[in-house]
């Protein structure tokens, strides 16, 4: 029997991009909505209560309207929610399979609230250190990034798109100057820090794609170690997990890399770079692929019990 999949939200940027994945598929039927009824809650309810997936592409409060849309007697209906409302909400299952114990956890879940791209970066990078006890929750980290525009959505699409922009949209832009990105509960909580980083972004003129890096004295970490320890020990944690691989070389030979070798892919890459005081932490993903949509799909991949990367691109 074919799941039945309802995507509130297809016209977004992540919408779209979960549809495009899943429309060759022959194991699930895809729910519709008519285009006019596409804001009318007792449609949505409909459809949302019929469904056995559904994915939240919404703003926050329109994902937590959806949530309500759920009958009290529906034990079916299971949610993955790509907005940020309910990310550090203890009663839904963070939706990182690659996480010690994670997979089983989004297996058997009704309500999974699927990482921010910036997120699933640094976490990937730090959750393993502070797991294994050789970086302390209490370290007082910064992190950088830079991302192609799509992940900020239509509105920034269509300014980047426009042959008149501003000359400004030609250069890299910080932006979050307060301090305050929306990403960082989840950044601090999943990783297991006691402090949000201080988490600086970038928005560039590419579309898709995105590196996250986090800069570390070695002599932060618990106990002596070097980069290749480092290394090693992310290659041990993520064995066996074919969505992130551990580059072996330092950095590319060029002396380079870029943001963008990673769109259209649903898999990230981590290097660790550096020298016998200092080390730089790197991943590297599409913000649309593992970053949003792939992430999506391979939680409903998991809840299918089906192939985690079906329908996917490694």
């Amino acid at each position: 029997m074919k799941a039945k999949v309802f995507i509130d939200g297809r016209e977004g940027t992540t919408g779209l991009q979960i549809d495009e994945r899943l429309s060759a598929r022959d194991d699930i039927e895809l729910l519709t909505i008519d285009p006019d009824k596409r804001k009318d809650p007792e449609e949505r309810r409909k459809l949302i209560n019929a469904a056995d997936i559904v994915f939240l592409c919404l703003p926050d409060a329109a994902a937590k309207e959806a949530v309500a849309l759920i009958d009290p007697d529906n034990d079916h209906t299971a949610v993955i929610d790509a907005s940020t409302a309910h990310r550090v909400d203890p009663a839904w299952t963070y939706g990182f399979p690659e996480l010690t114990g994670q997979k089983e956890k989004i297996a058997s879940s009704k309500r999974i609230a699927n990482p921010g791209c910036y997120a699933t970066g640094f976490i990937s990078l730090i959750r393993p250190l502070i797991e294994k006890g050789i970086l302390s929750a209490d370290t007082k980290l910064s992190a950088h990034a830079l991302s192609g525009y799509t992940g900020a959505g239509k509105k920034a699409i269509a300014q980047y798109n426009d042959p008149d922009r501003e000359e400004e949209l030609d250069s890299p832009r910080h932006y979050g100057l307060g301090l305050t990105h929306k990403h960082l509960p989840e950044m601090a909580a999943v990783s297991g820090l006691t402090h949000k980083p201080i988490f600086t972004p970038m928005i560039c003129d590419y579309p898709q794609g995105m590196v996250v890096t986090v800069p570390l004295f070695l002599s932060e970490f618990e106990k002596p170690v070097t980069a290749a320890d480092i290394r090693a020990l992310y290659e041990e944690y993520y064995k066996d997990k074919p969505f992130i691989t551990v580059r072996e070389k330092e950095a590319p030979a060029c002396g380079f890399l870029g943001a963008n070798n990673m769109a259209g892919k649903d898999s990230l890459h981590i290097f660790v770079c550096g020298n016998d005081e200092q080390i730089v932490l790197i991943s590297r993903l599409d913000n649309l692929g593992k970053g949003a949509s792939g992430a999506a799909v391979q939680n409903m991949n998991i809840l299918m019990g089906c192939p985690e990367d079906k329908g996917l691109q490694l």
